[in-house]
Order: C-alpha cells, then structure tokens, then sequence
C-alpha cells in the first residue's frame, strides 16, 4: 500500500453500483462527537470523485444540497450511508453518531457493515464509548483500522496518539496496532507549529506531498530517513509475526530482505482477518485542495486490506417456526436473506428503508415477506406478512439515484416497505426467513408525555407508533398503574430528538410531564372493618353488611381472600360479590391511590335479606369494609426496588459507590472484569434512578454502563412516603 501515484475516481452525480459481492466493501466511521468523521467521508468522496469540489454536488449544470452534508451530519443523530468508487470497487462508507445516546445507529452500522474504521482525533485522544465499541467488534472478530484526524492541530502529536492506540487497543499485543504513514511536517511558523503537508510511506519508501493540493510521490531525503528506517522496521516485524509463513521471520532475523510485495499481501490478510490494526493519519482538504491529506491511502488501504462480503459469515437464520437454516456468506444464488437496518421517513418520497442484502439479490417491485421479532416490550409489531417494495436507490446528498438491483453483500435503499421495521427480515414470499437479532441497548431514561392539545391527541398514537417503528431502542410503554405514556429513551439528547421528531415530521405536539413510578399500598398490621350497605328508597331496597379483617402477607402474596362466614350469615352466593368489592377497592387504594397488595382479607360475617340484598350491594359492602379497615390501621406506601448492575472502569467505583448510597441503595457485592473494570450490583429504589442513565454518564464521564430489573416492592421510608403524599395532594 502507498504505491499508487493516481487517484481513480467516480463520476460525481452517477449511483454507484456493483455487480458482484468482490467489488463491494462495506466500512462503518466509529468515533466520538468532534473526532472528524464526517469531515474524513466528505473528503473521501472528493477523492473518489463522488463530489466535485469540497461540499457540493454537480447536477446537470445545478448545485444541490449536498453542500449540507457536513453540517448536518455534525448534528447528525442518525446513520447515513455515502456510497463512492475507487479503482472499480464500490464502498459503502456508514457514518456513525458520535454521541451516546445514538448506539443504536451505531450497532446498525456495525451490523451492516464488514469492517470498522476507529476515527481518533489527535488533540482529543480516545474516549470510553470508543474503547467499549473496539472490544465489541474484538468479540465478533471484526477487521478494524485507526485513522488519526485533527492532526492540523498546534498540539496534536501522531507519535503519541498512535502510542495510546496502541497500548488501548492492543491488549496484550501493542505491536498489533501500528502506523502504515508517519505525517510529513511542512517549515514551522512563526507560532512554532509545522503544519503537515503529506505522509511518509513505510512500506514503499516514498513521500506523498499534498502541500498543491495534489498528491505527489518522491523520494526521501536524509533527513527523513532516521524516523521512517526506525518506524518501518518494527512495522516490518509486526507484519511478519502475523503471517502465515512461519518461516518468514526467521529468514528476516537472518538478514534476508523481504519484498515489498510480500508484506503488502501479508498485511492485507492480517488486517482482513482482524488479527492486525493499521494506524493510517488524515488531514481535512484545504480550500479549493482537490485531495485531503491521507485520503487517497485510506481508500487503498479499505479497497485492499479490507475483507470483501465473502468473508462476513451471515448471522443465525432460521425458518419462521425456528428451524435452523444454513446460509453461506454472500450466496450472490442463494435464497434472498436481506435485513433492514435503517428506517426514516422522507417527507416526499415516504419511508425509506435502508436494507443490508446477505444472500441472493433484491430488485425493484419485487413482493418479499417481511419477518420481525415482535419486541412488544418496546411498541414494535410481530411481523410476518407480505409487501411489495418499491423503487431502489442508493443516496446521493438529500436525493436517491436509482438502480437496478442491490446484489448479496450490498446495501440499498427500499422505498414503500409500509410496515417493516427497523431489524425485519426481508425475504423470499415462497421462503419465507427470519434473522437472528442484533443485540440493542436497553433505554432506561423514562420520558412521561402528554398530548398538548385535543387535536395532538387524535395524531398522539399513530405518531409515536411511526416513531418507535423507525427507532428499536426507543420503547413505548402505556403504564396502566400511572396512566401514563411513556417514551423509554437512550439520554437526554435521544428524548430531545424523539420530541422534535414528533413535532415537525408527525405535526404532533406534545408536552412532558413528570414521570411517577407504580407505587403500592399495604397494611402495617392486622386491622378490622365493617361494611354497610342499607338504602330504602321504594321498591327494591339495598341490603348488605359484611365483617372482614385484614392482615399483612409477605411480600409478593398479591391478594387473598378467605371465607370464614359460619352459619350462612352471608349467603354463598353473596360471597363472590364481597371478594369482586374487595377486589376492586384494593385496585383503587385506600389511602394514596395506589393499588392495595400482599395482605389477607378474611370475610367473618355479615347479614342479608331475603329481599333487598344483591350482587351489586355486597360488592359495595365489601369495598366499605376494606376502607374502613384501613382508616383504622397505619398503611404503608409501597416502592418498587430494582437491582442495578454497573459495568465502571475502576478508577470511578468509589465515586459510583457512594452515589448509590446517595440514592438509598444497598451495595450487594462487585466483581472485578477483563480490562480493567468492575461490576457493582446494588438494590435501589426506582423513584431513585429515574435519571440514572444520565447521571451515570456523566459521573463516569461515559465510561460507564448499567442495567436494572424489577425485584420487589418495599415499605417506603416515612419521611419519603409523607413527600410522596404531600406532591399527591398538591397536584
């Protein structure tokens, strides 16, 4: 690599298309907000042609908006694909999100995508959500490379960047990850700062000079020699360890030289097998500069190094009815396996899904079957279920250009796919298939919504129902205790956007409420009650009175009834109607509202008549009983408790700890993890966590990552209870 001395561009304004898995890569830009990744792809596609000049788009003479591109994307909470061609190879490049909040765009990338390119910014190093995504394409044993950006910066320094790659990347092999360029600096300015101009070639020995905005090859001068003879030979030595000629490293320790053409083709296996990490530096393109610094070396090495399809085993596929299917990688005459990563809407054209194919091929107006996993936990529908897609397109700035057919390993755009979702499968009517799910975050920030207006009202449903259907990590609850909906976002900026979503692509307008938890209520102590249901109005009269008594139960007994009437006092087929009354005050509360749990209620006696008792009265009766049982006794406000598991680099666990004491929760023990880390379980109450997600992120300076399940409910503390009933009251 670093050999070539001419660019091979696209045509700007042309889809690019491919028509066999070899000519295709797919690579998805990881990488923190500020890193550079949508400066990098914007300069690829000026590299590769795709663009005429920085940030704009010829068009038959006019200039479209793809001169947004930058600035959108830098505010960008969603995945984009910019399709380019370099030396007859299709790439699809993904742009990731930078921010937290939007990992699930970013695991769609990863699951489209064939190879990962880590975009490190030289003055701002590496932060933890880039470090967990490494050792997530690390499990999975995906082909990854390190692209250095900023490096215009006063204080950026490649060296020391590409040390800190190294020791956080490699593991237990810093020699793994290493630098294929070294910046070649232009004279220092006044400042004292030497801006870099091109790079220097390790492999073949030469120096690429952007400085005129075109990339120019030359020879080395003495004064580069000491820095590249060093970097290059232990380089040369890293590549050799993962060759798969054994005897190679011998021969070189013997003094044998090893051909150029040897180690390129030696480090493209190891790179495609992700067993080597390259270290490649990028600059962005100067003002009217027709090529940015590394730019043409990242192509080269993503149409070279990179793995083609072929190598991307396919996930789990099985029958509708889960019946294992084996799938080979890429069968370009397979049976069609396709999978929709992406889905958004357009206000013109409609929902646009964006479609990774695995096996077979995809074509215009073809009726596919449309299999999804029902997360009914999260407002997502059970697919399964014909449609007829409609036009194919591969995106060109805000248009799509069309094509004719999207081939295995590629990916493309699906226009009027009406009701597949986000991680549907997509294939044949006659075969029909379904995938195995990628695995998405849980969103554990609860967003409690109301409708602004009568009229947001009617739109209300349908609208969240297309919100969730484009975003799986968004769930959709209707909580039947607190009667409230509720949005479960990723972050604060995940919510904002769902807002803003609502308002402007779905004209719904909404307004957030607090969010309360389902809380419970329970007796302190045995307590009785007497309930008297006597009306004489003319006619049929109402006659019932029941005796109870109530009892506390152990945590998690629900409600039980017991029948202890002697001497047919209440006649037994008066005693359902007592339990039915029971039952639905208990549902009621009898103190705050909240639903009555975990205690015994025992009919004693009662009386009736022969006349004016009913169903309905002994109901009534046995509703007053409860209440009057529980003005006589103390009831105590129940909260839900869930245990939390907090994954936290160890230098923030005491920091962690303390804050969950804080939050009155209960330490139930750690465990120390790989890498570094610990986990730390603890019970909490939920009315303590409601905010946790964003709270956590910053305490650990998003290092840190938790879950949480419902265990139980439990007696609130008084001081707290006595709040919780002072806001009740109050609103």
């Amino acid at each position: 690599m670093g050999d070539k001395t001419q660019t091979h561009p696209g045509a700007a304004g042309r889809a690019v298309a491919a028509d066999h898995p070899a000519s295709l890569r797919n690579v998805v830009l990881v990488g923190h907000s500020g890193s550079g990744k949508t400066t990098l792809v914007e300069a690829l596609a000026l590299t590769a042609g795709a663009v005429n000049r920085a940030g704009r788009v010829e068009d038959g003479g006019t200039v479209s908006d793809y001169d947004e591109i930058e600035h959108r994307q830098q505010r960008s909470v969603q995945l984009s694909l910019v399709p380019l061609e370099w030396d007859g190879i299709k790439v699809n490049v993904l742009d990731t999100p930078g921010y937290a909040d939007f990992v699930g765009e970013l695991r769609a990338g990863l699951r489209a995508a064939d190879a990962a390119l880590f975009v490190v910014s030289a003055s701002d190093g590496v932060d933890g959500s880039t470090r967990m995504v490494w050792e997530e394409c690390a499990a999975v044993g995906m082909p990854r490379a390190i692209v250095v950006t900023h490096l215009e910066a006063a204080r950026a320094d490649f060296e020391e960047m590409t040390r800190v790659c190294a020791e956080t990347f490699g593991g237990d092999d810093p020699d793994a990850v290493l630098p294929l360029y070294l910046p070649l600096h232009g004279p220092q300015g006044p400042d004292g700062h030497a801006p870099v101009t091109g790079l220097v070639g390790l492999l073949s020995q030469k120096l690429f000079d952007y400085s005129s905005g075109e990339r120019k090859e030359s020879e080395p001068g003495p004064e580069q020699l000491p820095d590249m003879t060093q970097a290059r030979n232990r380089l040369i030595e890293g590549i050799i360890s993962e060759s798969e000629d054994e005897t190679l490293m011998d021969r070189y320790l013997g003094g044998e030289q090893v051909e150029v053409k040897t180690l390129i083709e030696d480090l493209e296996r190891a790179v495609a097998r992700g067993s080597f990490f390259p270290v490649l530096a990028a600059a962005p393109a100067a003002a009217g500069a027709r090529q940015g610094i590394g730019t043409v070396e990242l192509l080269e090495l993503i149409t070279r190094g990179f793995p083609t399809p072929f190598e991307h085993p396919t996930p789990g596929v099985t029958t509708i009815d889960g019946t294992p299917r084996e799938i080979k990688p890429c069968d370009i005459d397979g049976p069609l396996v396709a999978e929709v990563v992406k889905t958004s809407s357009d206000p013109y054209v409609g929902r646009i899904s964006l479609v990774r194919v695995f096996s077979g091929a995809l074509r215009p107006d073809q009726t596919v079957h449309v299999s999804g996993h029902g997360m009914t936990d999260r407002g997502h529908e059970d697919h399964d279920l014909d449609e007829r897609i409609g036009a194919l397109s591969m995106p060109f700035g805000k248009q799509q250009r069309p094509v004719p057919q999207a081939v295995a390993g590629d990916l493309v755009c699906v226009a009027k796919l009406t009701r597949a979702e986000t991680g549907d499968t997509l294939s044949a009517k006659d075969d029909p298939l379904v995938m195995e799910p990628w695995r998405m975050p849980d969103p554990l920030l609860p967003l409690a919504i109301q409708a602004h207006s009568k009229a947001d009202e009617d739109k209300l449903s349908q609208g969240l129902a297309r919100l969730v259907a484009e975003d799986p990590t968004m769930r959709l609850e209707q909580n039947q205790d607190t009667h409230q909906v509720v949005l479960w976002c990723l972050g604060e900026a995940h919510a904002d956007v769902a807002l803003e979503r609502l308002r402007t692509r779905y004209g719904v307008q909404v307004d957030v409420v607090p969010h309360r938890v389902s809380l419970r209520e329970t007796f302190a102590h045995r307590s009785a009650g007497r309930g008297r249901h006597v009306k004489q109005s003319g006619g049929h009269g109402q006659y019932a009175i029941c005796e109870i008594e109530v009892e506390p139960l152990p945590g998690g007994s629900g409600i039980e009834f017991v029948d202890k009437v002697v001497g047919g006092a209440v006649p037994r087929q008066f005693i359902p109607s007592v339990e039915k009354g029971v039952r639905a005050q208990a549902a009621r509360g009898v103190a705050a509202g909240h639903p009555l749990i975990d205690v015994r209620v025992t009919l004693l006696d009662g009386k009736a008549h022969s006349v004016d008792s009913s169903d309905a009265a002994f109901q009534t009766a046995g509703a007053l009983a409860l209440r009057e049982a529980a003005a006589e006794a103390r009831i105590h406000l129940l909260e839900p408790v869930a245990e939390v598991s907090v994954l936290v680099g160890d230098d923030y666990v005491g920091a962690v700890m303390s804050d969950l004491s804080g939050r009155r929760g209960r330490v139930l023990g750690t465990e120390q993890t790989a890498g570094g880390r610990t986990v730390i379980r603890a019970e909490v109450p939920e009315i303590e966590i409601g905010r946790y997600a964003v709270d956590l992120r910053s305490l650990s300076h998003g290092t840190a990552r938790f879950d949480r399940r419902y265990v139980r409910h439990e007696p609130m503390p008084a001081q707290v209870a006595e709040k919780v009933r002072e806001q009740a009251r109050d609103s």
